[in-house]
């Protein structure tokens, strides 16, 4: 007859300690007349512990999720990105827009209330007149400013060695800056009066001065949007379309690669966040593609 093996003392509890949290419990409900089992379920204490964490992971997911994709992430404290502030920015300039317009149709209506009363005083026709010609009177006066303008700078740039004669070869050793992160989405082409290149970039992305130079002009046109043109050195200009948001005014003076806008998609001939940009040289179009490695 065989004896049993004597038990080892000291035996490490893992196995044990397994098969505790891996044993099953069972939970029943039963009918109270019929002691009846309606439903049961088998439950571990490991299988109650995974989901316990599941459910904690998936909770958190959510509650970032909502904090991160709703307005509640204003609400935290020191929270104040570059959206909140442009959006800030956006809608004080439409406010100044509409109280301009706002003034423009009450002095409207006034004069035609007059008009039909049939008492129009002069003083009040005048000003309807003003009131009417404003914007052509604006753009008469922009075109003989950023005439002087030219002339003022050509005439200090007169003895700068660096300055060329107004031949078509373009000056050597002329850094660039790429004016905005995206891709190319339409080429230079003079054949369709295409006179630049379309960029297209995420929506409020930085557009940046692609060389030194100052602000000759700063407005907003019907087709290209919001739009600011840079006169540099050596005969070139810069002019970038389209914009959301312009952070400089006329007369400024940039450094290459220095934010001057933001990337939109304002005017009648966008159809998509981007930039249109052109660089001409010598009062003629040069494609952008031949000075810049987009």
């Amino acid at each position: 007859m065989k004896k049993n093996s004597p038990v080892k003392k000291n035996s490490p509890n893992f196995s044990a300690f397994w098969a505790n949290i891996r044993f099953k419990y069972k939970l029943s409900v039963l009918n109270e007349n019929r002691l009846e089992e309606v439903w049961s379920f088998r439950l571990s204490l490991l299988t109650g512990i995974l989901a316990l964490l599941a459910l904690a992971v998936f909770l958190i997911a959510l509650t970032s999720t909502v904090i991160i994709n709703t307005p509640i992430r204003n609400y935290l404290p020191g929270y104040m990105d570059s959206e909140v502030r442009m959006e800030i920015m956006d809608n004080a300039l439409k406010a100044d827009s509409l109280e301009q317009v706002l003034q423009q149709q009450s002095q409207y209506l006034s004069n035609i209330t007059s008009i039909m009363s049939g008492d129009p005083s002069v003083s009040k026709i005048s000003q309807m007149v003003d009131t009417v010609s404003v914007d052509i009177n604006d753009l008469n006066k922009k075109s003989e400013t950023l005439t002087q303008f030219i002339r003022s700078f050509e005439e200090e740039e007169k003895y700068n060695l660096n300055v060329l004669t107004t031949s078509n070869t373009l000056p050597d050793n002329l850094l660039f800056y790429r004016p905005v992160r995206g891709l190319i989405s339409d080429h230079f082409d003079p054949k369709e009066k295409h006179y630049g290149i379309d960029i297209a970039a995420a929506p409020k992305e930085s557009v940046l001065a692609t060389m030194k130079g100052r602000v000759f002009f700063v407005g907003f046109d019907a087709n290209a949007g919001y739009m600011i043109q840079i006169q540099h050195a050596n005969g070139f200009v810069s002019i970038y379309k389209h914009n959301a948001l312009l952070l400089k005014k006329q007369g400024d003076w940039v450094n290459a690669g220095e934010a001057i806008a933001i990337v939109g998609n304002t005017g009648e001939l966008s159809s998509g966040n981007h930039l249109h940009f052109e660089v001409w040289y010598n009062g003629k179009p040069i494609d952008p593609e031949e000075l810049i490695v987009f």
